[in-house]
């Protein structure tokens, strides 16, 4: 029940559903609330373990109270374009993989070649070994595209919602690419030059 009451349902949300007294939670709070609930302790430390990697790097370049707005926009746009495409799903969207990704798109735009403790898994061989972070992003993203595509239409492949990951993404990479062109340019200014 409490899922039902704070995540986000993109039916209620696309078709504007008048909320009754049954749901503590305000319609337009749930894109918000659906991001600090998880479904799980692994997707919960999945999720943190993602943020701790690269989000430092952004909140860094952004400060503390940008990041803030920057990660719940991320958000947002992951919630908005799952929503979108997912109108009818009834199943409650949670967790904050959506901005997380957003993360992971800026990190994209703004640290390209940084080299990443990346697990490998080659047959029976597991291996840690850094590999750049254009590849390693790169490789996630055409994953969560690909399994969207191949989930489209059922509210979420197997109760993940990979469109949320995509829009997170493209919110994320677009953001540092073009709105912020003019900052990026004067850091990596001060960054190749010391």
């Amino acid at each position: 029940i409490f899922m039902y009451q704070f995540g986000l349902i993109p039916t209620e949300i696309f078709h504007l559903a008048e909320f009754t007294p049954d749901y503590p939670s305000p319609l337009l709070l749930s894109p918000f609330t659906s991001m600090f609930l998880h479904g799980g302790f692994m997707h919960l430390a999945g999720n943190m373990l993602y943020l701790w990697i690269f989000g430092n790097n952004i909140e860094d370049q952004l400060g503390p109270f940008k990041f803030i707005l920057f990660y719940l926009m991320s958000g947002l746009a992951a919630a908005f374009l799952f929503v979108i495409f997912s109108p009818t799903s009834e199943i409650p969207m949670v967790g904050a993989s959506g901005a997380i990704a957003g993360v992971l798109g800026g990190y994209l735009v703004l640290f390209p070649r940084t080299r990443v403790l990346t697990l490998m898994f080659l047959f029976y061989f597991i291996r840690m070994i850094y590999l750049p972070a254009k590849v390693v992003l790169g490789f996630w993203f055409i994953y969560q595209l690909a399994m969207s595509l191949l989930s489209a239409g059922s509210g979420g492949g197997g109760g993940i919602a990979w469109l949320a990951h995509v829009g997170g993404f493209a919110f994320g990479w677009l953001w540092f690419r073009f709105l912020s062109k003019r900052r990026l340019k004067n850091w990596q200014s001060k960054v190749y030059t010391e």
